[in-house]
């Protein structure tokens, strides 16, 4: 069984989604796993994330799925629920990383400098979101912290085709999260085609 660190290792791209209608969630797992990113961040800032996160469990049970965007511990229990492999959270929360250590559930806090990298480690917490990635100083920040910390970095937060490669370069970076291969407007227009598209043109722009 590969770590959740080896699975996003291999990946290297987590669509990072705000699903507005759950029902959508089945044909939108089916295109990103047709199209080489056989996973998915469910953020909870829509209330059809839980609904969602369920009906792709139900439908794909090997694809990887994280909870993000969680704030309080009623979400970890709602993304635990409906199956979620992981949690993700905007920013570092003791409370709800301790809540996860006690549910068992990995959780990839966000940080974006050194006095939270540490409070993270002091904690056993090994891989961390690196958010908001571009505003808090791109891959130069994420150099500089390496070069200290051994932790691995998942940047999210302002990262795009043109510099996802520049982020994925890093030893230190797990895998990176990204929206822009998965836009609002076009899953709610159901234009999966043209989300095929930017999934496909993921893979090429990090081999």
């Amino acid at each position: 069984m590969k770590t959740l660190e080896q699975q996003l290792e291999e990946i290297r791209v987590v669509p990072v989604i705000a699903l507005d209608d759950a029902q959508k969630a089945v044909k939108l797992a089916q295109v990103l796993i047709e199209n080489g990113l056989p996973c998915a961040e469910i953020t909870f800032r829509t209330e059809q994330a839980a609904q969602a996160i369920a009906s792709m469990r139900e439908a794909y049970p090997e694809m990887l799925i994280g909870a993000g965007t969680v704030l309080t511990t009623a979400q970890v229990d709602a993304a635990i629920a409906a199956g979620a492999d992981f949690i993700v959270s905007p920013g570092f929360n003791p409370t709800t990383v301790k809540y996860c250590q006690q549910r068992q559930i990995t959780i990839v806090p966000g940080i974006n400098n050194p006095s939270l990298v540490e409070q993270a480690m002091e904690m056993g917490l090994k891989t961390l979101k690196f958010f908001p990635a571009e505003p808090s100083g791109g891959t130069a920040m994420i150099k500089a912290m390496s070069a200290v910390y051994p932790v691995r970095f998942m940047p999210t937060g302002g990262v795009n085709p043109q510099n996802v490669k520049s982020y994925l370069d890093i030893p230190n970076v797990l895998a990176c999260g990204g929206t822009w291969m998965v836009p609002n407007k076009l899953i709610n227009e159901e234009k999966w085609d043209e989300l095929a598209t930017l999934v496909k043109e993921v893979a090429t722009v990090i081999s």
